[in-house]
């Protein structure tokens, strides 16, 4: 059967079709006109037709008796709308055509037919923004990277040999070389869990140490083990080593201790390197040859990127590397006796793993009481500065460690938090949200614990909760502005109308439910699994976060490759059509979430 002229099957949905529901839908499929003006479904009804596109524009809004009509949505050629129409027999929106539009039209009863005979393409429809976005990758024939899907168990583990902490540096050393590894796991019954020995050690203690041969090697061995699971995905096992400086972990399979994974056999899976950006990181004695290794961060994003590397992932890559940049300008700047009286807080996107490209510094210090050391000012007049020449720009609100506001003791910190408590409205709400995703990346850690136990006490406030969680309605869902943002050129703004009240709203539920996890895709699990928000948004949030993240880095990197500033717009009538459907279900993801939180801390407009 020839094709129907301008009706493009190759692309989702309409390639999750088989043979005979292609021919079907073909047969059957007609074209309809449209004058501008006309309302095609009215909202609570039913359709006859499933629409596609050809020509035109349209929208979709709803009725509302304070407001008036709201538009959240445009359609233009090959969009697809009314499926819902058919499915459920009342349409969820009303659309009305902005021009002459031509579209092709779906008969209800063949439609229907399509979905029970084609289980993907019901599913495309039927099963939320996770499933479309996996059968959309599944239906362009492009499976993601292989770092990205390839689980620890895949990769080539060492034997994980065991010795007695009593072991001799001679008897560990001729162990090493017979069993051909480069680390031994230690038992001692002085500690409850093994530590590990490496090479390095072993020879570090010889040569550095000098200590003799004959001593025994329990005292070299690092403690706490750090361990993957044998089904995690192999690109976490990176994660683990950049942030924890290691270049060994322990892996479990169901309990049972199976091996070892270096850094050598993460890399033979895969070309990236992130790990020579650690190596340099990690060997940097100057602040030129810190920033020279950060250099190589925009071109290893958009290497990943080009690959398919999901954005969790890559997120987790990016701030473990830009946590590793700041420690090491931490050190170099701060004596060894001074780094043990304070700890550096990264805040913002940062806080919770969530970078992508370079941005703002967002920073704070916690100081131990009592520490007296007058260099400290200076100190963190340089550290900034060093962060702005290495490539992260000054933060325009101030959030950073130069600025005594953000800047105070332990106990001044929980004075601050108290303060919040009283004080909630204008900055105060600002700083507290800030504050709510601080994650300790350098210094004595043990000093945010306090902080973070009086932080998280505040969710039990249910008046400073009810204000707090207010700032997730500042920004209107952009469904409204889809394809033209009303007074703005620059198209639709995915951190406010998106990324934002996503974000906010997450954490606003974790500290009301007490949980500590900062990461906005861990917060949607955590806050799934305790019951705190419905199955269908813990399913589809995370997916309509990752596209907004992936459009906004597609953007971004175009721009930073014609020389241009990157910003967070996105211009939709530029992307393809299924990001467009995609950006659209996002959206209304978000549209569906903002009622969640609505209704959880009883706002009102």
């Amino acid at each position: 059967m020839d094709p129907v002229p301008g009706l493009d099957l190759s692309v989702p949905p309409f390639d999750l079709l088989d043979d005979s529901g292609r021919a079907r839908l073909l047969a059957s499929v007609d074209m309809g006109f449209h004058a501008a003006g006309q309302i095609l479904i009215e909202a609570g009804q039913p359709s006859p037709h499933v629409f596609v596109v050809l020509k035109g524009q349209l929208h979709a809004y709803d009725r509302d008796a304070v407001h008036g009509d709201q538009r959240f949505a445009d359609y233009g050629p090959g969009d697809v709308f009314g499926a819902w129409a058919v499915m459920a027999g009342r349409a969820r929106h009303s659309y009305r055509t902005d021009s002459d539009c031509l579209s092709f039209l779906i008969p209800a009863e063949v439609f229907r037919q399509l979905l029970s005979d084609n289980p993907r393409f019901a599913a495309w429809f039927n099963e939320g923004l996770a499933v479309k976005g996996q059968l959309a990758d599944q239906a362009k024939g492009s499976e993601l990277a292989e770092l990205m899907v390839t689980q620890v168990r895949d990769a080539q583990l060492a034997p994980a040999e065991t010795v007695a902490a009593s072991t001799s540096i001679t008897d560990a050393t001729l162990r090493l070389r017979d069993s051909r590894v480069d680390c031994l796991l230690v038992d001692d019954p002085q500690h409850a869990q093994p530590g590990i020995v490496t090479r390095t050690d072993l020879l570090e203690a010889l040569a550095l140490q000098q200590l003799p041969l004959l001593s025994p090697i329990g005292p070299l061995a690092k403690r706490p083990l750090v361990s993957v699971r044998s089904e995690d995905v192999l690109f976490q096992a990176l994660v683990a080593m950049t942030e924890r400086h290691i270049e060994r972990v322990v892996v479990h399979d169901n309990g049972r201790l199976a091996g070892t994974l270096g850094m050598a056999e993460v890399l033979s899976h895969y070309a990236s390197h992130s790990h020579l950006i650690s190596l340099r990181l990690a060997r940097a004695d100057t602040l030129d040859d810190i920033a020279d290794a950060a250099h190589g961060m925009p071109r290893l994003v958009r290497t990943l990127h080009a690959q398919g590397a999901r954005i969790p992932y890559l997120m987790e890559l990016v701030s473990a590397l830009n946590s590793r940049v700041m420690g090491r300008i931490f050190e170099l700047l701060l004596p060894a006796h001074a780094r043990d009286q304070v700890c550096l807080l990264v805040m913002g996107s940062e806080g919770r793993r969530e970078q992508l490209l370079k941005t703002d510094q967002d920073n704070a210090l916690i100081v131990a009481d009592g520490f007296d050391w007058p260099e400290l000012v200076d100190a963190m007049d340089g550290f900034s500065a060093a962060l702005e020449r290495v490539g992260y720009p000054p933060c325009p609100g101030g959030v950073m460690v130069n600025r005594a506001h953000w800047r105070m003791t332990a106990t001044g910190w929980q004075r601050r938090v108290l303060q919040w408590r009283r004080e909630y409205a204008g900055q105060a709400a600002l700083d507290l949200s800030i504050a709510l995703d601080a994650r300790p990346i350098a210094g004595n850690a043990a000093l945010f614990a306090p902080v973070q136990d009086e932080l998280m006490a505040l969710g039990q406030d249910d008046q400073l909760m009810h204000h707090l969680a207010k700032a997730t309605l500042h920004f209107d869902t952009p469904l409204t502005l889809l394809g033209h943002v009303k007074g703005e050129a620059r198209g639709t703004d995915l951190k406010k109308g998106g990324i934002f009240p996503v974000v906010h709203g997450l954490r606003c539920l974790a500290l009301r439910e007490g949980l500590t996890v900062r990461n906005s895709f861990e917060r949607c699990e955590a806050l799934a699994a305790a019951g705190a928000l419905p199955a269908a948004l813990g399913r589809d949030l995370p997916q309509a976060l990752s596209v907004f993240h992936r459009l906004r880095l597609d953007t971004q990197l175009a721009t930073l490759q014609a020389g241009g500033t990157p910003d967070n717009f996105v211009v939709v009538e530029q992307l393809r059509r299924l990001d467009r459907e995609l950006l659209r279900d996002a959206l209304r993801v978000v549209k569906d979430f903002r009622l969640h939180v609505r209704t959880t801390f009883h706002l009102s407009d």
